[in-house]
């Protein structure tokens, strides 16, 4: 299922708030200006997800919408049932099935190689998240072909609610801060990176207040502060 809440989530997130508005001008506005705003609202708008879960959802958004993402999440889980699958049952499914929901034949390899390495125990989902710092599981899951680093960067906020990840090569992000910030060009990802140090240790914090704002300012598709749409000028795996 989705990653609980913390027991202490709202002492989080005041201290959360506090250090990114003391560190930060700009997000003291965003923050200023959403009181109410609740950084994981998304989730419940999204299928239940474990880990593998949450692979699926970030390799299905490859170069998609949020919106696209899911109509092709809708059909994959008509095919189990209503559910995202576990990595064994989508070993069992016919691949010509995943592809008439709508995924491609590279991010079917994609998922089959990810879900193989968990049933095989080449990958150990409980000990990653328990063991791995955010590094660390980046670099174990760029191994697999067809994934970068955006998609391991989307299961580190999903699956596994990790506090300090940005997402530098996402568009949307990039735009948002251009919005934000005021700035007469398009940031380049090294450029996100560099803004986003002022964030830690709350950079998904941070991430997903950016989101918010681009979504309210461009009109766009995404409920509250949905995870990124597509990244832009990756090569291989996103």
């Amino acid at each position: 299922m989705n990653t609980p809440q913390r027991p202490d989530h709202e002492q989080w997130l005041r201290r959360a708030r506090g250090h990114l508005s003391a560190a930060d001008p700009v997000l003291a506005r965003l923050i200023g200006e959403q009181p109410g705003f609740d950084p994981r609202a998304w989730l419940a708008e999204l299928p239940a997800m474990d880990f593998f879960g949450a692979v699926l959802f970030q390799v299905a958004g490859q170069q998609l919408s949020v919106r696209a993402t899911r109509r092709t999440l809708d059909r994959v889980q008509d095919l189990f049932g209503g559910s995202l699958p576990a990595a064994d049952r989508l070993l069992a499914a016919d691949p010509a099935g995943l592809r008439r929901a709508g995924l491609s034949w590279r991010k079917i390899a994609t998922l089959r190689d990810v879900a193989e390495r968990l049933t095989d125990g080449r990958l150990d989902a409980e000990a990653i998240g328990r063991l791995l710092d955010d590094e660390e599981i980046i670099a174990l899951l760029t191994e697999i072909p067809g994934i970068g680093p955006w998609t391991a960067q989307g299961v580190l906020i999903i699956a596994l609610d990790r506090e300090d990840v940005v997402l530098p090569g996402d568009l949307a992000l990039r735009k948002a801060v251009r919005a934000a910030y005021g700035l007469d060009h398009l940031p380049a990802p090294d450029e996100v990176l560099a803004i986003a140090e002022r964030w830690r240790p709350y950079r998904s914090l941070a991430t997903t207040y950016l989101f918010a704002a681009g979504v309210d300012g461009a009109g766009g598709d995404r409920p509250g502060a949905l995870p990124p749409a597509r990244p832009a000028g990756q090569a291989g795996g996103n």
